[in-house]
């Protein structure tokens, strides 16, 4: 009698019993007792029938609740019986559709989860480096013996200090937003040879102190994006070619264009990468063997997320005429 707690499958059961009363009674008026009562017995019959069936109906209805309530209570099992064909069978089937991208989702956002904490505890170790050296240099600075060159340089750490904290937080600022998807990039017709310029010229004196030699090879090429946003990722290439490159070393941009991308190549005369190195480049904060002492590993990072936000691809290697070499593509159409 459980189905029949169900206010509806009681309804449907009232409805049957008229019915078959209703052609029962007919029947025996019409055509006698006999038939009136094997008209009963044959309704009578049928309502069996239609309950057996109605009874597995509802037993796969509450399996299926029940497994549904085991995998939201934490079950990891994704284990929901198959039904027989029909209306309950496609609600099986979606069901399961929806817990698998449920758990799909699950995932994700557990392994989300373990990046921001790393991500995290990466940043706090990368501010807790100049934070400690200038804390160290404010209690140099109180000491009253101290001379007033040693006391020109320590003020100049704690710039330098500050002036790296700042440009952190800002690159982590401007990564989160492009993940985030919060930005809108530009879809302007660039010249190559003005996204050059405008990169390069903030490190164009380092260069020169440096007896760094700079040479371009561009034409007419053009890009379709974000002028702003491509000068800070090509910037951050020059600024890592600048940093492994000795001096009396030259840097070179080339560039072409064809059907289908637009290509700018990056190259230095430094030592280039160390193999082992090179899958994990383009990864947050990760130093390579030969980065920079003032590294914090988010450079190469930014400058891929920018690219490839523009439909670019950015890859490094090292150039079979020694150095290290960055290749980024712009694509036409749709990668």
């Amino acid at each position: 009698m459980g189905i029949f707690k169900n206010s509806e499958i009681r309804k449907q059961a009232w409805i049957y019993f008229g019915i078959i009363a209703f052609f029962s009674m007919v029947t025996g008026i019409w055509k006698g007792k006999g038939a009136g009562i094997l008209v009963a017995l044959c309704g009578a019959c049928l309502c069996l029938v239609w309950r057996y069936f109605m009874k597995l109906h509802y037993q796969e209805i509450a399996v299926l609740s029940e497994q549904i309530d085991q995998i939201l209570h934490g079950s990891e099992a994704l284990s929901i019986s198959i039904c027989q064909e029909g209306e309950l069978s496609i609600l099986q089937s979606e069901i399961q559709k929806m817990m698998v991208r449920l758990m799909e989702q699950a995932d994700s956002l557990e392994k989300d989860k373990v990046k921001m904490a790393d991500a995290i505890a990466d940043i706090s170790h990368q501010l807790r480096t100049p934070l400690t050296a200038m804390n160290l240099n404010i209690s140099l600075l109180s000491r009253e013996d101290l001379s007033e060159e040693r006391r020109i340089k320590l003020i100049r750490d704690i710039k330098n200090s500050l002036a790296r904290i700042d440009w952190l937080i800002e690159a982590l600022l401007k990564v989160s937003k492009i993940d985030a998807g919060t930005v809108q990039f530009r879809k302007d017709t660039l010249l190559v040879r003005d996204l050059v310029e405008k990169s390069v010229e903030p490190f164009l004196v380092r260069m020169e102190l440096r007896e760094i030699d700079f040479e371009t090879e561009i034409d007419k090429e053009t890009v379709q994006g974000d002028m702003a946003w491509n000068v800070e990722a090509l910037g951050n290439l020059v600024k890592n070619c600048m940093e492994h490159t000795p001096s009396g070393g030259k840097i070179q941009i080339q560039a072409r264009e064809t059907l289908v991308f637009t290509e700018i190549v990056v190259r230095d005369t430094g030592e280039g990468f160390v193999k082992e190195d090179i899958p994990y480049l383009f990864e947050r904060f990760y130093k390579g063997k030969n980065a920079s002492p003032g590294s914090v590993g988010i450079g190469l990072a930014l400058a891929r997320s920018v690219i490839a936000a523009q439909n670019g691809t950015i890859i490094a290697e090292n150039a079979p005429e020694g150095g290290a070499r960055f290749v980024i593509r712009f694509y036409k159409g749709i990668l």
